[in-house]
């Protein structure tokens, strides 16, 4: 594997010329799609690699590639598009340990910060000031066992549970785990159907049967824009 196909970095022949970097697939400015912000313009920052390989992932470009940048070249550029809100995504941003000091710098700027995480690494380290959105695996994504359940403890009332559901199994599954864990008494719960696979208004209907305390959430940039990348 390349150098530019791995997100360690690359080897430092001066010391003096190490800089806080992370590798980044992309950043743009749109609508935030997802999520309790959703219709905000905002900027997202897509961190590259992943080490999931979830079967419904609809941005699987970010695995590989990208560009190495200074950190405080990326908060320049965020603040460039001059918009209150910013989401750092991936892939899975938390791959990338640098990815701590970026949330924090964009909080310290006084900007609304969201990470969009997998659910499979450890969220307790993130700036407090930062809203976890975080999407628990359900069976169809291929990654169920990578849910790190621990995670659940950590939540704050700010901060989002996403369940991705490609089917009635995966509803079912998510009904019990939001029961099981009293998700709603810890934080907003988001139920999104996956795209192009399971019906939106029969996921509602579940929903409506069940009298499910979650949030049914459709992907807004997919409806304006289909799959464009940077959107």
């Amino acid at each position: 594997m390349s150098t530019l196909e791995t997100n360690h970095e690359p080897r430092i022949t001066n010391p003096g010329a190490a800089t806080q970097r992370l590798k980044i697939t992309e950043i743009f400015h749109s609508l935030q799609g997802e999520s309790r912000s959703v219709g905000w313009p905002t900027v997202f920052v897509r961190l590259t690699g992943c080490p999931l390989r979830c079967t419904y992932c609809d941005t699987t470009y970010s695995f590989y590639g990208g560009e190495w940048r200074e950190i405080d070249d990326i908060v320049a550029e965020v603040q460039s598009y001059a918009a209150r809100h910013v989401c750092v995504t991936g892939g899975e941003p938390l791959s990338q340990k640098r990815c701590l000091l970026l949330l924090s710098k964009l909080c310290d700027l006084g900007l609304d910060v969201s990470l969009e995480t997998s659910g499979a690494l450890d969220i307790a380290p993130v700036d407090p000031r930062v809203v976890r959105v975080v999407d628990l695996k359900t069976p169809s994504s291929g990654e169920l066992a990578r849910n790190l359940w621990s995670n659940i403890e950590h939540l704050k009332a700010d901060d989002q549970v996403k369940f991705v559901i490609g089917g009635r199994e995966d509803y079912e599954w998510s009904r019990e785990v939001i029961r099981q864990h009293n998700l709603p008494a810890r934080c907003e719960v988001l139920i999104s159907p996956s795209f192009g696979v399971q019906p939106p208004e029969q996921l509602a209907e579940w929903m409506l049967e069940d009298r499910l305390d979650a949030r049914l959430q459709l992907q807004l940039h997919k409806i304006l824009w289909g799959e464009a990348k940077g959107r």
